[in-house]
């Protein structure tokens, strides 16, 4: 289980470009006017070895300052609350602004990890600017540039050294099955069906439950826990706080499952933020099964489960080889199919293939498609041997590694998904060096 660091900070300071550098893609949208970032953006980050799950908790602007001020408090407060270090942005163009103070006096009665870092410091007078910031209480402060990534490495040393160790604490030997997914997409209803009683996991007072709650669960002669992320009931009076605090705790329960139990919104479909818990299950090489849920309110609409379907594994892409289940928790339409699905991909990512299995199924494969020459040389795949880990990898000894590239590997992973059945799990494939 990796640690959590949340970004906290006011709008227009530089989150969204520093998080989108961390995780190495563009997720969250970038764009001078203050308040882009509405949804929460979490991903996967690792620097010198360590791994940490990050979550650039944005803001908004809604109504007057006071509002907005009130809205921000809420979410550094749950940050603070759920993450193990936090980063506090700000803009030495801007100079200390009120609401850096406000944030700044929550912050100073936190024992955790706080860095207070400068944002947009690209020369030396802008350094020499930065001196101000001692001003909000918080000791040293590390000056960088989001847009180009300068000083983030002294950032990221001091941050890996600071977060503390994990320990995998196990109490009972049984799988771990998260159900996941935005906010009203119907998870509640999905495991109360499954229990068969209404259970309630918060109070109407946002944030009472802390943790993730399991229930212990036995079908199909398969004990396992249910681990209920879905227990906070939405108030008209209460927003963006509460989509924020869902996503930590789904970042938490998605760490320590064996298999995600993916509900969306059959009205919503496959959407932005879904597909931002998809692919954090998947780089957490969790097995994943996607339950659309509410079918029977669109499915005398849809002319075929195959084109919705479709439409579906088009945003997975790479990663199809996923099981895709039409529900209805209302009417408990195929929910005991998403729990026997559920049992099936974790029986597949706990597979364990014998070597001489292995290389009896995919040398005469790969010999009759081997690897592309490069640069005249060529690749002679040795052996394959799988890994021992608790998700399925698989090593592949060879005279030249550096050689093979990505779509080899994928040619490879999908030979293995064919011939051994990795239906909703993820493949890791490592060439070594024979």
């Amino acid at each position: 289980m990796s640690n959590i660091v949340a970004i906290v900070g006011r709008p227009n300071v530089g989150k969204s470009t520093f998080f989108n550098r961390l995780i190495q893609r563009r997720e969250a949208i970038v764009d001078a006017v203050s308040g882009v970032t509405r949804d929460r953006h979490y991903g996967k980050s690792d620097w010198n070895g360590k791994e940490f799950s990050l979550i650039d908790t944005g803001g908004y602007v809604l109504g007057s300052d006071d509002i907005f001020e009130a809205e921000i408090d809420k979410q550094v407060e749950l940050a603070i609350d759920e993450a193990d270090a936090i980063i506090f942005m700000v803009d030495v163009e801007a100079g200390v602004t009120g609401m850096d103070e406000d944030v700044a006096k929550l912050l100073r009665r936190v024992n955790k990890p706080v860095f207070l870092v400068v944002n947009k410091v690209d020369n030396g007078k802008r350094a020499e600017d930065a001196v101000e910031f001692y001003a909000l209480g918080l000791g040293e402060y590390y000056t960088i540039a989001s847009i180009n990534g300068s000083g983030t490495g002294e950032l990221l040393d001091a941050l890996v050294e600071a977060l503390p160790e994990k320990e995998d604490v196990i109490e009972e030997d049984l799988p771990r099955f998260a159900v996941v997914g935005r906010p009203n997409a119907g998870k509640s209803s999905f495991i109360n069906a499954l229990i068969g009683e209404d259970r309630y996991i918060v109070t109407d007072i946002a944030g009472t439950t802390r943790d993730a709650i399991d229930t212990k669960y036995n079908r199909f002669g398969f004990e396992f826990n249910l681990v209920d992320t879905a227990g906070i009931r939405r108030k008209s009076k209460v927003k963006e706080d509460l989509e924020f605090y869902s996503v930590m705790r789904s970042v938490r329960a998605i760490e320590h499952a064996d298999v995600c139990l993916l509900v969306l919104d059959a009205n919503r479909g496959f959407d932005g933020q879904v597909q931002n818990i998809f692919w954090l299950a998947e780089r957490n090489r969790k097995g994943i099964v996607v339950l659309v849920n509410k079918w029977d309110l669109v499915e005398k609409d849809h002319k075929s489960v195959k084109a919705y379907e479709k439409a579906i594994r088009k945003q997975m892409e790479p990663f199809t080889d996923v099981p895709i289940v039409f529900i209805s928790a209302l009417t408990k339409q195929r929910i005991f199919k998403a729990i026997e699905t559920a049992v099936e991909v974790y029986k597949n990512r706990s597979k364990k293939i014998k070597t001489s299995e292995l290389n009896d199924v995919l040398q005469p494969i790969i010999e009759s498609y081997p690897p592309p020459a490069y640069k005249g040389k060529f690749v002679k795949i040795k052996y394959i041997m799988q890994l021992p880990t608790p998700q399925p990898q698989f090593a592949f000894f060879c005279n030249l590694p550096q050689y093979i590239k990505e779509p080899y590997k994928r040619f490879l992973e999908n030979k293995l998904r064919d011939n051994f059945g990795f239906n909703g799990v993820p493949i890791s494939v490592y060439m070594r060096k024979k």
